[in-house]
């Protein structure tokens, strides 16, 4: 749970250490503003994927489902600055499929936390595979840091690409060949 009193006070600290006046116009409501926004964008962390993914719908279809171009926002730990990006998830249903949406809503639970790409990606292909027990799942994910683009070694437009395989996406070169076919269609 966030607590937003102890964020208030950090900023403050934090403005006073770059060496601002607490007191300037401007400022006066900063540290209540970012109490609030970091309650949103870190609002993943009391939040199970289990919730979005357990209602599922019977199917008889076994081939590829892929929702791509997922749009997400999230907090790298090691500087408290924003990647941004897009997930894509594929998986192969064993009975069962998930409404779409409830893709978006997983990739959200895990954005919305401090965290790292790498970490998020395989936290998706891990629910999913625990939630929903697909034969397999397939996830990537495609970001811009802004650790890196506006600070450090300043190379905007630099993008990291994330994978995580697993059940039958695991070393199937043929599966992860269809995934990738799919995502450019």
């Amino acid at each position: 749970m966030v607590n937003q009193e102890k964020i208030k006070e950090a900023v403050k600290l934090l403005l006073e250490g770059i060496g601002e006046d607490l007191n300037r116009e401007g400022l006066v409501e900063t540290p209540d503003r970012i109490a609030r926004m970091y309650e949103e964008i870190c609002g993943g962390m009391e939040e199970s994927a289990k919730e979005h993914l357990s209602k599922t719908f019977t199917v008889d279809n076994d081939e590829m489902v892929l929702e791509k171009d997922i749009v997400f926002y999230s907090m790298c730990e090691h500087h408290l600055m924003p990647f941004y990006g897009k997930a894509h998830i594929a998986y192969i249903p064993d009975g069962k499929v998930v409404g779409l949406s409830k893709l978006a809503r997983t990739v959200e639970v895990f954005a919305k936390r401090l965290q790292i790409q790498e970490q998020m990606t395989g936290q998706i292909a891990d629910a999913m595979m625990e939630h929903l027990a697909p034969r397999g799942v397939m996830v990537v994910v495609e970001a811009e840091h802004l650790c890196m683009t506006m600070r450090g070694i300043k190379k905007p437009g630099s993008k990291t690409v994330s994978i995580a395989t697993r059940g039958m996406f695991e070393g199937n070169d043929e599966l992860q060949n269809r995934f990738f076919q799919m995502l450019n269609m």
